[in-house]
């Protein structure tokens, strides 16, 4: 028996560093993406979109965070944190730039999505769980369920910017009735779950004040969370399933991004991470570059130039290097996500809950 025991000593004496080495080898890989990613900022400051802008933002609020918390202090870990340390100041800088320049090319829509604006408004979970596969709709509509203005004004009245010094937390009957309707698909089912996100971060409470469904009697904030993310897990493998069609990469990853942000750890597949890393433009460090419309976008950009008070859509911008602005945002704050995922692993007082 004592030799019995001591083999099985010796074996996970092996097991475990196998372990903490592939974590870390990974954790190189992130970093690696995130370095090439900030390069792409530093070059692009001036011209990324609101959501762009966002999606940086989040992963610095995950990568400071990640600073803060660094779970070891052996050398090949702490070289990982004084990387992620350089990193944090070099998307600082950057961002320094791409507010003003956000401010400056669309001021009215700065004005009422400022509150996003800042690393510090976006909270980071502190415990994990999982989706439920029995939450899964039966039915999904085939089209989105409303649109992006749609949207954007419930944003405005949760933020307290519909108007210059507005009250904030407000939830209309339209808003409320919309972002908890079951059975959206996709980007509407993304934006339900920020709608309650985003509620949740600027310190709403009572969202679900005055809806007297009696179906929905016994339904929390974090009820809908749990819904909506269960659904985009489904969707997510649904994806998988049909070989990740081009046109379901945004979507994809977006959905890794924010149910991870809302404490979803099963979002955070290692297959799923290749994905992503895969997507990224060896030359340019963005995501879902086109070279192909490069030459188009010069003609947009013209436009743009002739038409100046023209409105710059929130959701996606192609940059004149064919890169875009939205898949690259919600892939940095995605890649952001694993590394915090990565660290929680590694420290054992933080596995997700069962």
């Amino acid at each position: 028996m004592p030799t019995i025991r001591l083999q099985l000593a010796a074996l996970l004496a092996l097991l475990v560093p196998s372990v903490s080495v592939s974590h870390a080898e990974v954790i190189d890989d992130i970093l690696g993406s995130l370095s090439k990613g900030a390069s792409f900022l530093e070059r692009q400051h001036e011209h990324i979109n609101l959501d762009g802008v966002v999606g940086f933002l989040m992963l610095q609020a995950e990568l400071k965070e990640a600073v803060q918390t660094w779970p070891h202090t052996d050398p090949v870990s702490w070289a990982q944190r004084t990387s992620v340390v350089a990193l944090v100041k070099r998307i600082d800088q950057s961002l320094s730039k791409a507010v003003p320049a956000l401010q400056q090319n669309d001021p009215n829509y700065y004005r009422e999505f400022e509150p996003l604006l800042s690393w510090s408004f976006w909270s980071m979970p502190h415990e994990w769980s999982s989706t439920d596969p029995s939450l899964v709709y039966s039915s999904t509509r085939v089209t989105e369920c409303y649109d992006e203005q749609l949207s954007d004004k419930c944003l405005t009245l949760l933020l307290g910017t519909w108007k210059i010094n507005g009250t904030p937390c407000i939830v209309t009957k339209p808003c409320r009735d919309t972002m908890t309707r079951f059975g959206c698909p996709h980007y509407s089912l993304s934006h339900q779950l920020m709608y309650f996100m985003i509620g949740t971060m600027k310190g709403c409470s009572n969202m679900l004040k005055g809806d007297m469904r009696a179906s929905r009697t016994n339904m929390t904030e974090q009820s809908y969370q749990k819904i909506f993310c269960s659904n985009m897990m489904k969707s997510n493998l649904d994806m998988i399933k049909d070989g990740l069609p081009e046109h379901m990469l945004d979507i994809f990853i977006e959905n890794i991004l924010v149910c991870g942000l809302a404490g979803f750890s099963d979002f955070y597949k290692a297959d799923w991470l290749q994905h992503i890393l895969r997507l990224q433009d060896e030359e340019v460090g963005c995501f879902g570059r086109d070279k192909n419309i490069i030459s188009q976008i010069i003609g947009d950009e013209l436009l743009e130039q002739l038409q100046p008070h023209r409105r710059v859509k929130r959701r996606e911008k192609i940059l004149p290097d064919g890169c875009s602005s939205h898949m690259t945002a919600v892939a940095v704050g995605a890649l952001g996500g694993y590394l915090k995922y990565y660290l929680a692993e590694q420290d054992i007082t933080k596995r997700p809950l069962s």
